[in-house]
């Protein structure tokens, strides 16, 4: 069975439906819940794939501020130099692309909040893991910052209206999303009881926002569950090839 290490940065951002679908998808998952004081590894021997989740910090964080994310961002340089599968989402995505050359900023147009689409690009129909996912799918969205250069070498892969730079790969094994497609329904209850800012940005209250993501969930599951297994025969393979 492969092993996936995930990087759980905040509590407020457990794998939840995505360590399942992996789950289901015959990996065996190594969850370090950073809030809970646990450690990282100082490397990524004895893992086969890393998946690193999001959290409130921010990528423009320093080490004084957010001391838990100098060693995420170490462990993705390492992914990012190993071409080591690598699935980073939100925060970690931001982190990803800060790591490989890119930039992170806040939000020029404010915070991306509540269920939304995101559109494929052209790109995208060369990938294998993003190649079968509807034109448009549907998505969960709660940040401030974006992604506003994406990191040396990466292919764009899906874009929004609000902020282009919603999901890119590099290399060939190396993938970050802006948004979430891990949440419960009660996650993003929570994140807009939470996040009063954002949910002011949105055109929507906070009743309306965790209505529609309600609403959402399933159909995200249906995009994105067979995403996660795709992403689980590519950590397979490339353990293969590399034993």
């Amino acid at each position: 069975m492969n092993r996936l290490l995930v990087v759980v940065v905040h509590a407020t951002d457990p794998p939840a439906r995505l360590g399942q679908w992996l789950r289901d998808a015959g990996m065996e998952l190594d969850e370090r819940h950073l809030s809970n004081g646990d450690e990282l590894p100082a490397t990524l021997a004895g893992f086969d794939g890393l998946v690193v989740l999001g959290g409130p910090q921010s990528a423009l964080d320093d080490e004084a501020t957010s001391p838990e994310l100098v060693g995420v961002r170490e462990l993705l340089t390492q992914a990012l130099a190993a071409d080591f599968p690598t699935l980073a989402i939100c925060l970690g995505a931001q982190l990803l692309a800060q790591v490989g050359g890119g930039r992170v900023r806040e939000g020029i147009d404010g915070p991306e909040v509540g269920a939304l689409l995101v559109a494929k690009r052209d790109t995208a129909e060369a990938d294998p893991l993003f190649r079968p996912l509807p034109l448009s799918p549907d998505v969960l969205q709660f940040h401030h910052d974006e992604i506003s250069e994406l990191p040396t070498g990466a292919t764009l892969l899906a874009s929004s209206p609000m902020y282009a730079h919603q999901a890119f790969r590099v290399g060939r094994h190396v993938y970050g999303l802006q948004f979430h497609i891990e949440t419960e329904p009660e996650i993003i209850h929570e994140w807009a009881e939470r996040d009063v800012v954002g949910v002011a940005a949105s055109p929507h209250d906070r009743e309306t926002i965790c209505l529609l993501s309600d609403q959402a969930h399933p159909h995200v599951q249906e995009a994105w569950a067979p995403f996660a297994g795709r992403f689980a025969d590519l950590v397979r393979a490339r353990a293969a090839s590399a034993a």
